[in-house]
Order: structure tokens, then sequence, then C-alpha cells
């Protein structure tokens, strides 16, 4: 049995500002405008692969949840993570959940922001590997280098095993340029894909003999399991406890059963908008564009466009990506260094770090229009069936006006039905709820007035999510 392990974590902070804290990169349509990378990645599991096994983190579960579904797969499970510990922990806790019917399935981890071209050399790797780790072998992906990347680590291969396996020699960390280029004519080193096989049983019984740290904590873990909805919860104290430590740290540089397999479909691990640019087809001056967007005697850009007009002229070589409540203009040769930029929004408190200025939420959506002193207006969304919690404001009222659908609205414990291009006003102070009963998203418009309009000034009284 085949069960792919996704690692769902990570906040792609060099994709800035498409890709934020609470909406990162493996849930965004870089490559594809009608699929995300994670749900790219669960499209080329093949139908032998068991259901996966998702490792995410408390803030982004409905976002991991909702994105299966809209692929229409379904997962054996979603681990919630209470903080993150890199990956060595994380697929110890895999391993534990895989093997706590009795089963010992090979493991297929995966990241869930890779792009890979060429799905059918992937799954003829994956059955190669898999061959491999049946016989207790640990198996990482080496990416056959196109180019001297100083942004990825690498990998030395030793000897050959057969036309695609060599053994593992070592880890390298990633190397200035000089060295890379000396890596690349070697013909000796690989990228250091984060890709692995092995089965769960042998991974365990290593990480138990390298880090009996981690083992102990990994089971301990799994032992307090909690279910919850759709997900499954880690006990706070015991996970925390554990050591960050990656997977080639902890164990991979370590055992003498690891082997890397070469592995060429074309894969990137979408780092930078860089990279991103060389993976689109452009036009005869060398752009890609996506939106509303013109362009004259501009070469070599990557422009994307979110709502509105972008016009680029007399210009080489840059970055462009609208969005909503932030603008990026950059060279592409620089796109590595955005994420000092982000740390600088963070240093400074900045919500475009963190959010969008539309803010998706499990029950569906916001997106704050207009704002002033003493008003805010929000568009709102609520998915058909959901609802948000009943709550209560001390500094602000709230008029509610219907666009599509047919609100429940209660206050203070009276409901009514408000339908399309009807409003109700909601005074401060006012217990109240927001439901969609029908069977179509419910769309309308917030105006709040008052004098402050904090998160911290809802106070909620059932918590449902």
């Amino acid at each position: 049995m085949l069960v792919p392990v996704i690692m769902c974590g990570g906040s792609g902070t060099r994709m800035w500002p498409l890709s934020r804290e609470h909406y990162p990169k493996q849930f965004l349509n870089l490559v594809d405008a009608e699929t995300s990378l994670l749900q790219a990645t669960v499209n080329r599991l093949s139908e032998q692969c068991a259901p996966a096994i998702a490792i995410t983190n408390e803030q982004h579960r409905f976002l991991v949840a909702e994105q299966f579904r809209a692929a229409g797969y379904q997962a054996d499970s979603i681990i919630l993570e209470p903080e993150g510990r890199n990956t060595a922990p994380a697929v110890g806790i895999a391993a534990f959940k895989a093997c706590q019917n009795g089963d010992d399935p090979v493991l297929l981890v995966l990241a869930s922001d890779h792009h890979i071209a060429d799905t059918e050399i992937f799954r003829k790797c994956v059955n190669h590997g898999q061959r491999l780790a049946e016989q207790g072998k640990l198996v990482t992906f080496g990416i056959v280098p196109s180019t001297p990347e100083t942004g990825y680590g690498y990998i030395k291969q030793g000897n050959a095993i057969d036309e695609l396996t060599f053994e593992l020699d070592s880890f390298v960390e990633k190397p200035d340029l000089a060295t890379a280029e000396s890596y690349l004519a070697s013909g000796q080193y690989l990228w250091n894909s984060g890709m692995f096989m092995f089965k769960a049983s042998v991974f365990l019984a290593e990480l138990k003999q390298f880090r009996p740290d981690i083992y102990s904590v990994c089971e301990q873990s799994c032992q307090n399991m909690q279910p919850d909805l759709d997900f499954i919860r880690l006990d706070r104290d015991i996970f925390s406890s554990c050591p960050s430590e990656s997977i080639d740290y902890a164990v991979m540089e370590e055992t003498s059963k690891g082997v890397t397999l070469r592995f060429d479909a074309g894969w990137c691990d979408v780092g930078s908008w860089s990279a991103l640019w060389d993976l689109q087809s452009k036009d005869n001056d060398g752009n890609y564009a996506r939106g509303d967007v013109i362009k004259k005697q501009t070469h070599n850009c990557y422009i994307l466009g979110d709502k509105r007009l972008v016009t680029a002229l007399g210009v080489d070589n840059l970055v462009i990506i609208d969005t909503d409540d932030a603008l990026l203009v950059a060279n592409r040769n620089s796109v590595q260094d955005i994420k000092h930029i982000v740390t600088h929004l963070q240093q400074a408190a900045r919500p475009e770090s963190i959010n969008h200025r539309k803010v998706y939420r499990p029950w569906g959506s916001y997106d704050s229009v207009d704002d002033g002193p003493r008003f805010q207006v929000k568009r709102i969304t609520v998915k058909p069936g959901e609802r948000i919690s009943t709550q209560m404001h001390h500094h602000r009222a709230e008029h509610w006006i219907v666009v599509t659908g047919t609100a429940k609205v209660t206050k203070n414990g009276q409901s009514e039905l408000i339908s399309e291009n009807q409003s109700t006003y909601i005074p401060i102070g006012v217990k109240h709820g927001l439901e969609n009963p029908g069977k179509v998203p419910l769309e309308m418009i917030e105006v709040q007035s008052g004098h402050y309009f904090g998160e911290d000034d809802i106070q909620r009284f059932d918590e449902i999510y």
C-alpha cells in the first residue's frame, strides 16, 4: 500500500504580495489559472495511491479541507500541528498514524507547493521508488539540475545501484555560485527536492535510533490524538515539546539505508517570481501577463493584474504584481530578496504581510471595500448552509444589505429572513447572528458605523469553527 503524506505548511514569503501568511502559495493558482499548487499535487497522484495524510496547522485547516473538496479529493486525514516543528516530527506523526491499524505502508512524502510538469514520469519514478522502499531503503528524490542554482540544497550521488538509483553520499547546503557551477559540471550532484519514500516502520526505526527524543514525542502525540470534525488534533503541550528538525538532519544524513533516485520531470519548487516566469509560456518579447494588462516596449517581464488595469511602458526584466491592497515592482534578479520586504512589514505590524484585503473564513469570506474615520464597508459572502457565530459589538453598529441570496438574521433571539434588495439594522450592543439557509451563496454589503472597528470588539457567544 502506498500512502501519500502531503506537507501543507509554509508561508511562501518570496511570493508576496500574492502569498500571505494566512493564504500562502500552496493555495494559490500560480502555474495554472484554474488549479492551486495543492490541488495539482493531489491530481498527479495515481489511482493506486491510498487516500493521503495531510499535515497542516490550525490557521490553514479549512483552506486544506476546502481545496480538497473542490478538487473532488477525499483525504484519509488532516492532522493539525499546534505549531511547526519542521519535517522530521511531521512525518513521524504521519508514520505512526499510518501504522495505527497494524498496517505498514510505504509513505510518499510530498510538498504541497511544488510544480511537476510531467505527471507520467513522476508516476514511473514513484513506482520505482516504491520497489526500493519495500526493500527497506529510505529514498530521496534528487532533481537533475539544469542550472547552477544557489537557492537549493544539493545531494551528492554515491555508487550507482541501477540506472536511476544511487547510494546517498551526502547532503550539501545551498552553495555560492562558483560552487554550484562546479557541482553542475561534475554531474555528481542533484537538487534536493524534499520528496521522500520509505516504509513507515523503517522510517520510525531509524528515527528512534538517531533521534529518540523526536520519536518519543511523536509516539506520545499519536497516543493522544483527538478527532475534531474533519481534522485530527495533536496535544499542544506534548507536540510543542518536540525539537524542530528536518528529515535530512534527523534521519537521512545518519542512516545507512539512504538512496537517491534521479528525477527529471520538469520539477520546480515555485520559490520565486523569477522561477514562475521561467515556467510560463511567454510572448515574443519574453513577457508573461495575466489579468487586464496593456504593455508597450516591454520585455522579459512577469505582470499580474488582479482587479484593475495594469500598464507597462518601456521597461525590461521586471516583476509587477498588483493586488487589492499592495503593488510589487521588482527587478527579476532581485526577487529572492522579497522576503526582506515581508520582514519589514512584519516588524511594522502591517496587515499586508498576513492577510489579503479579501479574507477567507470557513463560512465564506469578507472583502474590506472602503473605510474612513467613522465607517467601514465590507462585502460579505456566506456559503450555502453556513453561518457566522452569534456575536455582539460595543463600539459599532451595522447595516446589512442583501445583494443576492437570502439571509436569516437573528437579533436578540428573534429571527427574520432578508431577501435581495432588503436590509436590516443592528444597533450597538445587540446580540446577532447571520445564516445562509439557501442553496446559493449569500452576498451582502455591510456598513459599519462607529468609532472603533477592531477585531477585539467582537464578543462571540458560540464559536462554531
